[in-house]
């Protein structure tokens, strides 16, 4: 047995879309830990530390905030004094790949489908796996925190989101061959989603995914691979982003033909400029 490391105090550094959030909701479900997130942006902090202007939007975000700043939730630019304060520093240590969503972020850190601890296998490792594991034993079941080795840890997140990405392309693919024949594609993906190995979720066919997630991590994906020498696995997940375009650049064509073939001085308007609903996400 390796022996349990009491965590006092955490300090996470980067204060974005993943430390403000995954911190926020560590310092509500583990009132006994300090909880410090640093960043060299002023600016972030600041926005942070105010009453009114968060730097992110994300629901129920500025509750679990307002409820723990100034108790054991801080948000500092002192980023040397917390390192050397922490027992527990996220961002190295360990893999802890994050799988928020934008939009249900805070629900997706208070009832996870799982938790990824990887680590090194060696007797440090297992024990910084062991005291982060402690960490989220405040308010996860033992049993939804999963333990592997850091290549495991970090492919399983490129993973989750490249067959996430796949399923877009997928159904979009289907929305094209749909438009040729008179096919529904929404009756086509109802029908499909009613197969209990399928399921219904990822099936909307639309513009393609955008965001900051699926497209960088699907690119990741085939960098690695074409890296280790597997051109057909690159070339593989490579569709999936080849398909994106596609159905992107189908899209614009659409909307150009409408138009009888041209955009000159023509006004378009666009409904929603975040990637998704209930984020400010435009980048």
């Amino acid at each position: 047995m390796h022996s349990m490391m009491t965590i006092r105090k955490i300090c996470c550094l980067g204060a974005g879309y993943v430390g403000g959030p995954t911190c926020s909701v560590i310092a509500l479900k583990c009132p006994d830990v300090q909880v410090t997130v640093v960043d060299v942006s002023k600016s972030r902090i600041d926005a942070w530390n105010s009453d009114d202007h968060l730097p992110i939007y994300e629901p129920g975000l500025k509750d679990v905030v307002m409820k723990c700043r100034g108790q054991n939730l801080f948000f500092s630019t002192d980023v040397d004094d917390a390192i050397q304060a922490a027992d527990l520093i996220f961002i190295s240590v360990l893999s802890n790949p994050e799988f928020l969503s934008e939009g249900t972020a805070i629900d997706d850190l208070i009832n996870p489908d799982r938790v990824l601890i990887g680590g090194e296998q060696s007797e440090a490792g297992y024990k910084a796996i062991d005291a982060l594991s402690s960490v989220y034993q405040n308010w996860i079941p033992k049993i939804k925190i999963i333990k592997t080795n850091t290549w495991s840890s970090e492919l399983s997140k490129l993973a989750a989101n490249a067959f996430l990405a796949q399923r877009i392309s997928s159904i979009n693919s289907m929305s094209a061959i749909c438009e040729a024949t008179g096919a529904d594609v929404n009756e086509v993906a109802h029908a499909i989603g009613t197969d209990s190995r399928v399921g219904p979720r990822f099936l909307q066919a639309s513009l393609g995914f955008g965001g900051s997630c699926f497209q960088k991590d699907v690119l990741n994906l085939v960098y690695l691979c074409e890296a280790l020498n597997l051109p057909e696995v690159a070339a593989y997940w490579q569709q999936v982003i080849d398909m994106n375009d596609y159905q992107r650049r189908r899209f614009a064509n659409k909307i150009i033909n409408c138009l009888f073939n041209t955009v000159t001085s023509k006004r378009i308007a666009v409904l929603g400029f975040s990637f998704k609903k209930n984020t400010g996400d435009t980048r």
